[in-house]
Formats: structure tokens, sequence, C-alpha cells
């Protein structure tokens, strides 16, 4: 054992130096490690460049780095360099009761020692060192002026290797390797709080997330998603898992499942017994559980074998529960062996109980949901009414015609399919439309209406396309057409039956082809319209005429509906009679409140060529001739003058009495009790006029 004086690094004063090494190539190695020294902040990379100089210095087969752990009152090697494969590897375990520690930690002196020392020196590790054919170690202390660092050893297979020398030489490389240990620690442990504080700031900001996906979601399935894709972000897992308890049947239900990577073993709506399996455990005991090869064992429940085949190395189980029940378990899994530690499983408990509070809201909201359900089953038929007014709220009647036609119309609003509405004039065709409108997808887009009969046969063509600048004299600006305004929404053309013939063919192929050009211009505009058109007039008819193109009355006529006239429908009547009286009542100021039984009778009993836009106008007038709180009607004015002319042409007087026909037949046409009999016709020739006048099959 020696301990030595400084040596001197410009040549003077050397004691003794390495035999065969002269002076010159001593500090030239020295200023080499001084530099490696300089430039390197890992230590193991310290080491290694050390080590490549040292060797024109000393003599050694090992060079290792030896720090103390106060945690377990020992010291490790954490740095090793050898020559040759040997057990004294780094992580090597050193008891802190021997001489050795004794003397270079304690004392802070120099060791220098051959192996017939090593029995007295490491009491324990002597054989380690024989076995690695280590036959003299040189250890030296490493200290700075702020604290002990740790052990710097030097081994040699050679006895003797070292001497006094050598061992200067090591001191001066030992102060300093602690100076560049210490900052390499000082380094080291400055990351490990910076990367702490990165894990705390990224599992605080975890913890935010899975709050907003907890307060955003009343759904399970869509909870477990974004909880899962939340806590991958900071614990990387494979599997996650909800499980809820049903009290009832003491057993657990797999309510939602996110397993990407899995086999289909384990699935949704599996059951999973509390006896014998580790879910089961944690909802007791109300704890967390790490199930992983240490003690899986303990559960061979069929869910755990399932577990097993999936390929899941480790899981683990965390209790969903509240001060008013136990709720059930939360489950990560890993394909990866020690995927979760200590700390993961704090976090998660603490995600746990975020959870716990949200499944209890989800299951509540899920049990009104139920209640609801069940309150609308048991109320279907008043459910139906309520929803047809709520659809056509603009559409007053009750009558069985009146609410065929609507459901017809609410079948095609989805779809984005032309509907041609037919009917007389007043019955309300563009309330239809609208309603239409309003109960399709393009509900948030434009409802453009054009009304063909009341535009001008020359403008019509610029005011459905649009025209360009200069296209006719007057066309000062460029003009927009309804089309395009309608783009993306719906377009009404009511009136369609009065689009002039040579018009007919744009209107075909825009909506065919959805493109057009505006009048006057060279470029092809496309644009995506629904079309709902109306009329009044016979089609059939005016394409056996000539009058309108066969081939855009099939394209038109892909979902028709007949609007039904109010004589067909006088249940309404009494229902329109009060809206309309309560309409302009409030308009004007007035309060009336009553009606007569015979005026209401008379309105009742009126056939109405007018329909309702007719009934509409002789309320309003009723309004403004009753003073008081009773309607006074004109019924005067509903008598047909004697000798006038009559409002029924004679194909209204046709239709409706095959209407009335067949609806007295059930919509029977041929055979002895059928329609045709009954009108004197034959079957052939009714179906042809019942086409010609646009009755349905059944007269509906």
């Amino acid at each position: 054992m020696h301990h030595s004086a400084k040596l001197d690094l410009m040549g003077e004063g050397v004691a003794q130096q390495p035999q065969g090494v002269p002076a010159g190539e001593q500090c030239r190695a020295l200023l080499e490690i001084s530099k490696s020294i300089a430039t390197h902040r890992d230590p193991p990379a310290l080491f290694h460049a050390v080590a490549q100089h040292l060797h024109q210095l000393v003599d050694f087969d090992y060079i290792g780095l030896t720090l103390p752990d106060a945690g377990r009152n020992a010291m490790h090697i954490h740095v090793l360099e050898s020559s040759r494969p040997t057990e004294v590897k780094e992580g090597l375990e050193f008891s802190i009761d021997t001489t050795a520690h004794d003397v270079v930690w304690e004392q802070q002196k120099a060791l220098v020692a051959t192996s017939t020392e090593f029995e007295s020196l490491f009491p324990g590790r002597a054989e380690l060192l024989r076995t690695a054919s280590i036959r003299s170690l040189c250890l030296l202390p490493l200290t700075t002026a702020q604290r002990r660092v740790g052990i710097l050893g030097f081994g040699s297979m050679k006895e003797g290797a070292y001497n006094e020398a050598d061992l200067e030489i090591l001191q001066q490389l030992a102060a300093q390797v602690a100076v560049a240990v210490d900052n390499a620690l000082n380094f080291r442990d400055a990351q490990m709080y910076e990367e702490q504080l990165s894990r705390e700031r990224d599992r605080l900001q975890l913890l935010l997330k899975v709050t907003n996906a907890l307060v955003s979601n009343l759904d399970l399935h869509k909870l477990l998603t974004e909880i899962a894709a939340c806590l991958r972000e900071v614990i990387p897992h494979d599997y996650t898992a909800l499980a809820l308890l049903d009290p009832a049947t003491s057993e657990m239900r797999l309510n939602a499942l996110d397993f990407p990577a899995g086999k289909g073993l384990i699935h949704e709506e599996m059951i999973l017994p509390l006896e014998g399996s580790a879910a089961g455990e944690v909802v007791t005991t109300h704890k967390p559980l790490l199930v992983d090869a240490s003690n899986s064992q303990r559960f061979q429940s069929p869910p755990a074998r399932l577990a097993e085949a999936e390929g899941l190395k480790c899981a683990c189980l965390l209790p969903l529960f509240t001060p008013a029940r136990n709720l059930g378990v939360l489950a990560l899994g890993s394909l990866t062996e020690g995927a979760f530690k200590q700390e993961d499983i704090n976090l998660l408990s603490q995600v746990a109980n975020q959870v716990s509070i949200a499944i209890e809201n989800a299951l509540a909201y899920r049990e009104i949901a139920e209640l609801k359900n069940e309150l609308a089953e048991e109320k279907l038929y008043l459910e139906e009414e309520i929803r047809t007014e709520h659809n056509f709220e603009e559409v007053i009647g009750e009558s069985v015609t009146l609410k065929r036609t609507l459901s017809k119309a609410e079948t095609v609003a989805p779809t984005d399919s032309t509907v041609l509405l037919l009917g007389e004039t007043g019955t309300g065709k563009e309330m239809i439309a609208r309603a239409i409108h309003d109960l399709s997808r393009r509900r948030e887009r434009t409802f453009v209406k054009v009304n063909c009969a009341a535009i001008p046969t020359g403008l019509l063509e610029s005011e459905l396309f649009g025209h360009e600048k200069g296209a006719f004299t007057g066309a000062i600006a460029q003009k927009v057409g309804r089309f395009e305004l309608a783009h993306h929404g719906t377009l009404f053309l009511d009136e369609v039956g009065d689009i002039p013939l040579e018009l007919q063919p744009k209107l075909l192929r825009v909506l065919q082809e959805r493109e057009f050009e505006r009048l006057g211009g060279t470029h092809t505009i496309r644009v995506d319209v629904r079309l709902v058109a109306a009329t009044n007039r016979n089609l059939v008819q005016m394409v056996e005429e000539g009058f309108f193109r066969n081939d855009l009355y099939y394209r038109l006529n892909v979902f028709p509906i007949m609007i039904p006239p109010l004589r067909e429908r006088t249940d309404d009547v009494p229902l329109l009679v009060r809206y309309f009286v309560q309409k302009y009542a409030l308009r004007m100021n007035r309060r009336i409140e009553t009606i007569s039984t015979e005026e209401m009778e008379a309105l009742t009993h009126y056939h109405w060529p007018g329909n309702v836009r007719e009934l509409e106008n002789l309320i309003e007038r009723a309004v403004i001739l009753s003073p008081g709180p009773e309607l006074r009607v004109p019924v005067a004015e509903l008598t047909q003058p004697s000798g006038a002319p009559s409002d029924l042409t004679l194909e209204t007087v046709e239709r409706n009495h095959i209407i009335q026909v067949l609806r007295e037949t059930n919509g029977v046409v041929g055979g002895p009790q059928g329609a045709a009999s009954r009108l004197g016709l034959k079957r052939t020739t009714l179906q042809s006029r019942m086409r010609k006048l646009s009755i349905p099959a059944r007269g509906q």
C-alpha cells in the first residue's frame, strides 16, 4: 500500500517514471487524456477515450468506475472497460464493509494490491477477481473540492503490475477524472430532473385530456376509445377494456374494448366471473392490481386463459367505484413484459377515479334514455301523430287524405329525387314543397321558388339560367340565374306546365347533366340542385297534344304526389277556419271567439273551387266584416248564382266521379263489382282515363 506525491507535468521533480516510457511521451499522453476528459460528458464514452491513451502509460486489462449507492449501503461498478470477457461486469455490487473500502473511500488514500491480499481486502469477492485472472489492482479515490465522487480502479493480469511511478501518474489522472465524472453526474442528474419534470407535465396534460374526454362523452364506447388514445400518449399499451358489474348476477360484462392488435378471442359482451379472476379481486378489494409472470398463475379463469392466448404479457387493472356503488374495472394490457411501472399505476389510479364519475353519469344517462324509449313505445300511435304535425307544422289538417299525402312527402324528402306535385290551384303545393326541403339534407341551404306562369316567356330563360352582359338588349350586367342561386339547395318550379316548348330541352339538360350555360355565355356551369316541380295542368294530355316533351315529363315524374283538393278533405275545413280566424284576428287586433253552427256547416259543404286559398280569402273578409266576438261569414257568396256558369269543368266532374266510385269499390277496377262495371266502361278504357286524369290506382 502506497501513497504518492503529485507529478510535475513539466518534467521537473518527477520522482519516478514507468520503465521504458520517456517523460515526453508521458506528457503527451496526459495532455491527450486531458483533452478527452474535457470533451466527454458521458462516463462510458469518457472511459473508452481515456483507456485508449492510458495504455501508453500504464499496463492494465481492466478499468472501472465504482459509485456509491446510498440507498443500499453498497457500491456498484457503473462503467467497465476490459480487454477480455469476464464475470466482473457493470452493475456488480461491492459491500462497503471491507478493508479496501475503508482505505480508499473513508481514508481517501490510493491502494495498490496483489492477488495475495484480495482475500483480506475484498472478502466474498476474492474468488471472483481470481476467476477473472486479475492479479494486481490499483484503486484511487475520486474527490473534488465539493464532494467524494467514487473510486477509479485499474486491474491487471500480471502480478505486481503497479509501482510507485504508476501510482503518481494515476493519481494525477484521478484528479482530472474526478472533476469530469462529477460534471457528468451533475449533468445526468439535471437531465433526470428535466425528464422527471417532463413526465410530470405529460401526466398532468393526460389528466386534463382525460377530463375533457369524460365531460364530452356519455357513450361508453366513445368514452373508452378517447381514454385509450389519451393514455397511449403517456403509457404505451395495446389493450384497453371496460368491464362493468351487474349487481343482479354478480358478474361483470365487457362493455367496451379497444384492442387493435387482438385476435378476436376477447370480445365485447363477454361475461367475466368474479370468482377466481383478477377483475373480481380488484372489484372486491378496491385496489389496483398488476398481473404479470410473477402472479398470473393465481388466476385461472377462462378470461385469463384467453388473455394468455391473445399474447398479453402483463395487465394493470384499476377498480372503478363511487361511494354509492361498485362499478367495475378499467383494464390496460400490453404484449410486452414489464410494460407498467409503479408510477404508471399511480397515474392510472387517478384516471380511474375520474372515469368512475363519468361512468356513473353515463349509466344514469342510459337509464333515462331507456325510460324514454319505453315511454315512446307505449305511446307509439300518439308519437306518430306528433311527428307528422311537427314535420309539417305549416300544414293544417287531420284528414286521412291529407295525412296520406304528407306521408308520401315525408318518405321522399330525405332523398334527392325529383318530386312532381300535382293538384288544383290553391291546394298548397308550395307549402308541401317547402316542407320537403325542410326535411331534406339540404335544409340548411337555399330554397328558391320560380313561378313559371308569372314570368314572360322571353324572360324565363334568363330568370332560370341567368345571362351574360350584352346577351340581349337591356342586359347591362351579368345576372345569376335561379339554378345557380339554388346550388346545394332546392329549386321549386311552380306551374311547370307553362314552360315554353323551346326552353324545355335546356331544362331537361340541367336535370340530367347538372350543367348549363348562361344566356349569351359559353362557359359551362355545374350545379347540384334538388328539383321540386308543381302544376295544376294535365301533363299527360299536354304530352299527347305535343305541348310538353315526353322525356322531360318522365324526368319530372320520378315521384308524383297528388295534393287533394279541399272538397276531398272536408274534415279539415273547421281546423282551417279556426287557424285563419286566429291569424287575421291577431293581425287586425280583433277578438273573435265563436262561429255559428249553420255557417260552419255551410263552409264544410261548399265545394271550394279555389281550395284553401279561396277559404283563406273568405275568412279574411269575414274577420273584416265581424265587429263583435262572433265571426260573420258572407255565406251568400258561397251559393252558386242562378244561371251563372259552373266553375267545374267536365274534366273535373269526370275525375271526381271516378274517384268516388273507386273509393266505393275499395280501388277494385275490374270484375262484376269493380269500378269499370259500375261506370259502364271496359277495364282498359277506365285505366286509360285514370292515367289521363292523373288518378292513383286506388283513387286516393
